[in-house]
């Protein structure tokens, strides 16, 4: 069911809390969270560990639900089912991860592929629509080759195509620099920044204030709170 939101939001957390249960205890990692993030905003998340920032995380991706609270996103309510919380999440969110997620035993097109194929996208779209996602990070050179035969820097290129292919609402990045070195890590931050100024929507997730200085806004989580809300004016990727 649609939700009344603006035109210009995309997300919007309403006193949203997050309780673990642990035997006779429980542990509250969100505590009245409430946020709202605009179409085409890019918005890093930073705290430290165990600050709540992951939790966040996995509520915006649609992988997780609140324990009280609202959460809309593009005006779907996902206070609903599994299965239509699936649907939202594979209809509107592309994933960057630290660790990549690739598939080892499917080749680069392959990996992309996936998403479309979960979707029911006609398979004579699929191919095309997938070798565009790759072209687009720079690895048309590549379609054949497995995880294993690419460098780190590449394997994230393919996780970014893969998020792209579906034309995805948001891109919800965590750590996505996680495992590179920093020349590599540098050229993947470019590609998010290059992406959000063709107008994607982006949120990353990352613990390193460095890394999050390259978003156009800063959020940071300690304790299960949101401590500040910023904008950012300077462009690091680059410097």
């Amino acid at each position: 069911m649609a939700e009344n939101l603006s035109s210009s939001e995309l997300i919007k957390i309403t006193n949203i809390d997050k309780v673990y249960k642990m035997g006779n205890s429980s542990f509250k990692a969100l505590d009245n969270v409430s946020l709202t993030i605009n179409k085409g905003e890019y918005v890093a998340i930073v705290g430290p560990s165990g600050a709540g920032k992951s939790t966040l995380m996995n509520i915006i991706g649609c992988l997780d639900t609140p324990t009280n609270g609202e959460y809309i996103i593009d005006g779907l309510n996902t206070k609903c089912s599994d299965s239509k919380l699936a649907e939202i999440r594979n209809k509107k969110i592309g994933f960057i991860f630290q660790s990549y997620n690739l598939l080892p035993k499917l080749n680069i097109l392959e990996n992309v592929e996936l998403p479309l194929l979960y979707l029911g996208y006609p398979s004579s779209k699929i191919r095309e629509k997938a070798k565009q996602a790759i072209e687009k990070v720079g690895l048309t050179s590549h379609l054949k080759h497995k995880p294993s035969e690419l460098s780190g820097g590449q394997m994230q290129r393919v996780a970014i195509a893969r998020a792209l292919v579906t034309d995805p609402q948001l891109i919800l990045a965590d750590e996505p620099t996680g495992a590179l070195d920093s020349k590599t890590g540098k050229e993947v931050l470019q590609m998010l920044t290059d992406l959000n100024k063709e107008g994607n929507t982006i949120v990353m997730i990352t613990h390193d204030k460095e890394i999050a200085a390259n978003a156009r806004r800063i959020i940071t989580v300690r304790d299960g709170k949101i401590t500040s809300d910023v904008e950012n004016e300077r462009e690091v990727v680059g410097a």
